[in-house]
């Protein structure tokens, strides 16, 4: 669906450009030349038909929100919905040429995002993750160093993707007949409830101790590698196996409600302050992204952290 989407997007940027060579000329011409106007019903189903039968794939369909005559442009504009997403689209008067919306060119993409971020006076950061995603595990290391960096100015939380009815509640990925599954297994499902657990309980050595667990722990050992990475750093253990036996299922009824609450479907999603960060990902795209959302930011923010990261994905 976001592969689509994207593409979506990509298609009305670029039917934009081929388009926006007579944008001017139009706009120019409009106060002088009369042109062969059309409703704005018109217009919008013009479009949403294109957009149906020649930008998106047939499993996806585009449907009209909201229409209108935007004053500032002279120019029909819709709000399309395709799947979660909505786009607003521009047409001229006369339904001819299709624009996407309204870029603001003073600001860089990243900035645009930092700029949407609501703010608070401790913004909270959610990170989203499946502990054996590389993807994720790339991620909590981008996000490690602003941990550091910012303490508890930023409420910073791990947070797991829990899917419901995996390949059918198979119990090799899901507990409680597939009410709660992971997409690695079901050893990676345990492990996010032990990772809950360790952050419920001893919160001050949980980074340190994800750190060396992404770095020296597999599927396939770390059933025993948790624990030697646990005692590492003093966790105590017999409480966080506590943990894993009697709190479980309802550590991971949160997460569900959580991932619902936030529609998320892949590893890693950053939710800062309640909005979907999908920025840049590195360690200072990170902790700007996370500064964005204060009120008042600290000194902290004025910090610089590394900007390169390897390659990036997801795990979806």
């Amino acid at each position: 669906m976001n592969k689509n989407l994207f593409y979506f997007s990509i298609l009305i940027f670029v039917l934009a450009f081929g388009a926006g060579l007579c944008l001017g000329v139009f706009l120019g011409k409009s106060n002088s030349q009369k042109i062969e106007k059309i409703s704005l019903k018109e217009a919008s189903q013009r479009v949403v038909d294109y957009t149906n039968k020649y930008l998106l794939p047939e499993n996806l369909k585009a449907i009209l929100v909201e229409q209108s005559f935007d004053q500032e442009t002279s120019l029909y504009k819709m709000k399309l919905k395709v799947g979660k997403e909505e786009f607003e689209v521009y047409t001229t008067l006369d339904g001819k040429y299709l624009f996407p919306q309204r870029i603001d060119i003073t600001l860089s993409p990243q900035e645009k995002i930092l700029s949407q971020i609501p703010k608070k006076e401790t913004p909270e950061a959610l990170l989203f993750v499946m502990s054996f995603c590389p993807f994720g595990n790339q991620a909590e290391e981008i996000i490690y160093p602003v941990v550091k960096l910012l303490g508890e100015k930023a409420k910073i939380e791990p947070h797991y993707v829990i899917y419901q009815n995996y390949l059918g509640g198979d119990p090799n990925y899901c507990l409680e007949n597939g009410k709660y599954c992971s997409m690695h297994g079901i050893e990676e499902l345990k492990q996010d409830i032990r990772e809950l657990c360790i952050f419920k309980y001893q919160k001050e050595k949980f980074w340190d101790y994800l750190m060396e667990v992404d770095e020296k722990c597999s599927l396939e050992n770390i059933k025993t590698c948790w624990e030697k990475i646990a005692q590492n750093h003093q966790i105590d253990i017999e409480k966080i196996k506590q943990c894993e036996k009697n709190e479980a299922l309802s550590l991971l009824e949160k997460e569900v409600a959580l991932n619902q609450k936030y529609q998320v479907t892949g590893s890693p999603t950053l939710i800062i302050n309640g909005f979907e960060y999908q920025g840049e990902r590195n360690p200072q795209a990170y902790k700007d992204a996370i500064c964005a959302g204060f009120l008042n930011p600290p000194k902290e923010c004025k910090e610089t952290l590394p900007t390169s990261t390897d390659f990036l994905g997801f795990c979806q």
